[in-house]
């Protein structure tokens, strides 16, 4: 814990500001002449407030992690704002603020949040201590609500519900990290999300610095409950954010940090992967990757991409050190030639790209002559330190890039653009945690384009910009040379550290290297929760877990089985050994036993593939996550505010079809799950696995779940729908070459979940939308079209209403829609205005009807 250095700003006045005369904040200055600081709230959007908290010696953070948000307040019905000599009050729709300050000796701001309605404060500052000064940096104390949900902090160890805990705000290397102890992890997301049945808060800090949450951990008697932010360098810039749901909330802050990337299409499929095939000399790594392939079609099992480790870019020759934007022609003698060869099999290629020379990479002196690396200011000369290069532990030394000068980051820039040009479809830019050893390492600070505040005192190091500011510009150096490669193609960057920066121009990233495990399964679906609220959508874990012993047959498929189940699904791993630079790999056919129900398995997530892409096109378009946790949308409900449900351990939604469960102890065959229920109206579940029975909503059941059988729970909500296709790799619509000779996507199912033949909802329409695209266009020349299914049970027929809206320009590949009922149910389809046809049944004895 960093040195406590507490100061108190107090006895305020407002100050006269002529521009901000008329608009709906209030500004502040602190009378006290040793600590002049400033403070200012002002309403930015209807339900966004912007606080600063700044002096000369503490600025706004000069590069903040989201732009500047502009004041739009157009859409408003209602604004007023009530002026007084020590508060001030903001009204706006739905909500109203009152800001209070005080002359008097130890009066401090202090910002209340109503919600219209509601007589608890959803937020308020904490009397007489609420933004003080802590050394370098700031704090910012709030009232804790006990017995509430606190979620988000971009990835934090499990469970869900933050409640009650301390975290540092860094991002660090956590290999093999205890996914409900380790702390910190891998990304620096200050979002903390206040979730209660009767309205919502997020606090969002802007600032790239390392820093600390207590979220009702920490207790002093004479303070009250509260939670407290710190932050270890300069000014306060916070936003807040209100709303009813967290749907509110992170769609608008979506609004402020920009809405997430789309993925390539194809990048849903299987992502195979293990560093193990990279790192082999004999026989060589191109060689061993492409039996890899060769196995993949002799098991029938679709893959859609490999994550190439960084054993490509190990020197042939001692010291064999990791040399980033370089290759091994031993490994690799025609890297260019593989790459063609692997794109025949249908697998596209991730490669892996650290930012970071050891000093015995063929190109460190021209990097360090050229300003590229870190500066340390007590030798003057280029900052060193150990890094990572070999196996578990192992390490050499070298240097840092600095994306804050102009030559390193042009150097990273034009690697990538190499990589673009043999093929390499994905830079997966890993390591890039900047877990540098000291805050006054200095920083360049000449890249065009970056802004650097004139504060009359040059303040170039690292600790003050946020060492994270680096992950963000990582992220942007492989984001720009990937689209100035391809314009029309949209940029695939994987990324392990992640700011909220980093996420406009990294579009996936994945929990880490995390460790085998049933825990680590369990809890990580409490990590995947917190991520999707904190616009990182496209996430996910190294299947069967990257370090640690190989899991069992049965954790592997219980893990399979869930996997296949969240936005991202890789296999991924260095299973650390007597070889540790090699270590072994996890393959999807290694237990034969379980082979058959692996293939069906990863088969079905290709099936799921348009139901998978839609959400994606959807949390694109809203920020709404594909995987949610049980509570969203069922606020009403009070089991969802359980501290079972809370925690995010056992089960969650996958888009707005499927309650995902899972079971999380060996030898277990049964698994228990709430079915939440928003309204009366809600009509339940139907259990997808077999007996395929109906379950009423709002009520914990049981469920089969033998593992060798039925497999993991999965229950399909009542009047939704799930779009399929082929359950192999597909050709996306917009690719223009096909050289592994894939099928077109031109088949398209949706299965619908009707009311039961007894029901009081006979009648009652459901209607559902999914979105298609290209797979491929860039965000600039993309087009998304919407297909709308609307169906409703009577007597022993379902009738249908089918809608095809392709007015954006993109026109499917499909031409007739199959309509599938779940097992069991022995209705027939109707449809006015299409021909219906019965088709023959599939292999789970489900009927099918076409519309054409």
């Amino acid at each position: 814990m960093a040195p406590q250095k507490e100061l108190i700003p107090s006895r305020w006045v407002e100050q006269s500001v002529p521009e901000q005369v008329s608009r709906p904040s209030v500004h502040l200055g602190c009378k006290d002449k040793d600590l002049p600081f400033n403070f200012s709230f002002e309403a930015v959007r209807k339900n966004v407030f912007r606080t600063r908290f700044t002096s000369t010696t503490h600025p706004l953070p000069p590069h903040p992690s989201v732009p500047v948000v502009e004041e739009d307040l157009a859409g408003l019905t209602h604004l007023k704002v009530t002026p007084a000599e020590t508060h001030k009050v903001i009204s706006t729709d739905g909500f109203e603020v009152k800001v209070e300050w005080g002359i008097e000796q130890s009066c401090t701001p202090i910002v209340t949040i109503y919600q219209e309605g509601v007589d608890k404060a959803l937020h308020t500052d904490v009397p007489n201590r609420s933004y003080t000064v802590d050394g370098a940096g700031v704090a910012h104390y709030t009232r804790y609500h006990r017995g509430t949900l606190h979620a988000g902090l971009g990835e934090k160890a499990a469970p869900m519900n933050l409640s009650g805990r301390r975290f540092e705000l860094s991002c660090t290397d956590s290999f093999g990290y205890d996914v409900y102890k380790t702390d910190p992890l891998y990304k620096n997301i200050p979002l903390l999300i206040n979730a209660t049945p009767k309205g919502c808060v997020a606090m969002f800090s802007t600032s790239h610095s390392r820093g600390s949450y207590c979220v009702g951990s920490e207790m002093d008697g004479m303070w009250g409950f509260y939670k407290v932010y710190r932050q270890d360098y300069g000014g306060l810039e916070e936003y807040v954010i209100v709303g009813k749901t967290i749907k509110d909330i992170v769609t608008t802050y979506a609004e402020i940090a920009g809405f997430p990337l789309l993925v390539p299409r194809w990048a849903f499929g299987y992502l195979s992967g293990g560093m193990k095939y990279s790192m082999l000399d004999d026989p060589p790594a191109s060689q061993a990757l492409l039996e890899v392939a060769r196995k993949l079609k002799e098991h029938d099992i679709p893959c859609s991409g490999h994550q190439m480790s960084s054993g490509y870019t190990v020197s042939e020759m001692p010291p064999k050190t990791r040399n980033v934007m370089t290759w091994n022609h031993h490994r690799f003698p025609d890297p260019k030639g593989f790459i063609d060869e692997y794109h025949k099999q249908g697998i596209r290629l991730i490669a892996n790209v650290k930012p970071y020379v050891l000093a015995s990479h063929p190109e460190y002196e021209k990097l360090r002559d050229a300003g590229a690396l870190f500066t340390d200011p007590g030798t003057k000369r280029t900052a060193t330190t150990r890094l990572w290069s070999a196996g578990g532990g192992e390490s050499g030394e070298g240097s840092h890039i600095d994306f804050t000068s102009e030559a390193g980051f042009k150097w990273w820039y034009n690697g990538v653009r190499t990589l673009c040009e043999i093929g390499v479809d994905c830079m997966w830019n890993d390591n890039n945690e900047y877990t540098v050893t000291h805050d006054d390492w200095e920083c360049r600070l000449d890249l065009p384009g970056l802004s650097v505040p004139d504060t009359g005192k040059r303040r170039p190091q690292i600790g003050y910009w946020g060492r994270f500011v680096h992950t963000e510009l990582h992220g942007k150096a492989s984001h720009d040379a990937m689209v100035d490669h391809d314009p029309d193609r949209r940029p695939f960057v994987l990324t392990r550290a992640a700011t909220a920066g980093t996420m406009r121009y990294a579009c996936s990233t994945w929990s880490g290297d995390n460790i085998t495990s049933w825990a680590g399964m369990k809890g990580a679906n409490a990590l995947s929760l917190n991520a999707g609220m904190s616009l990182m959508p496209c996430y996910g874990h190294d299947i069967g877990g990257f370090e640690g012993p190989q899991p069992t047959p049965e954790l592997l498929l219980r893990w399979v089985q869930l996997g296949c189940h969240s936005p991202r699904f890789a296999i991924n791993c260095f299973k650390t050994g007597s070889d540790n630079q090699v270590g072994d790999v996890i393959e999807p056919w290694m237990y034969p036993s379980i082979t058959p129900l692996i293939r069906k398995a990863i088969k079905r997530r290709y099936e799921m593939m348009p139901y998978i892409y839609s959400l994606a096109l959807e949390s694109h378009r809203t920020a709404v996550p594909p995987q949610k946790w049980t509570g969203w949308g069922y606020e009403t409900d009070a089991e969802v505010w359980t501290p079972e449900i809370m925690d995010g351990e056992t089960q969650y939604w996958f888009g707005d079809a499927l309650l995902v469960g899972g079971v999380y102890e060996p030898g277990r065959n049964r698994a228990r799950m709430y079915l939440p229920k928003a309204t009366p109206e809600d009509e339940g579940y139907i259990n997808t696995n077999a007996p395929y029975d109906y379950f009423a909503a709002g009520q914990w059941v049981d469920i089969d779940a033998e593992w060798h059988g039925a497999g993991i729970p999965l229950l399909a909500k009542i009047g939704s729908i799930i779009p399929i296709g082929r359950d192999v790799q597909v050709l996306s619509p917009g690719e223009k070459e096909n050289v592994a000779n894939l099928p077109l996507d031109d088949f398209r199912a949706v299965e619908i979940f009707p009311s039961p033949l007894v029901s009081a909802h006979q009648g009652k329409w459901h209607t559902n939308t999914w979105f298609e695209d290209d797979g491929i266009s860039g965000v600039t020349k993309n087009r998304i079209s919407e297909y709308q299914l609307a169906y409703r049970s009577g007597g022993l027929e379902v009738n249908v209403d089918f809608r095809r809206n392709e007015s954006s320009g993109f026109k499917a590949p499909w031409q007739s829609l199959v309509i599938v009922l779940p097992t069991g149910d022995e209705r027939i389809v109707t449809a006015d205005g299409w021909e219906v046809s019965e088709l023959q049944r599939d292999i789970k004895g489900r009927r099918r009807f076409e519309l054409s």
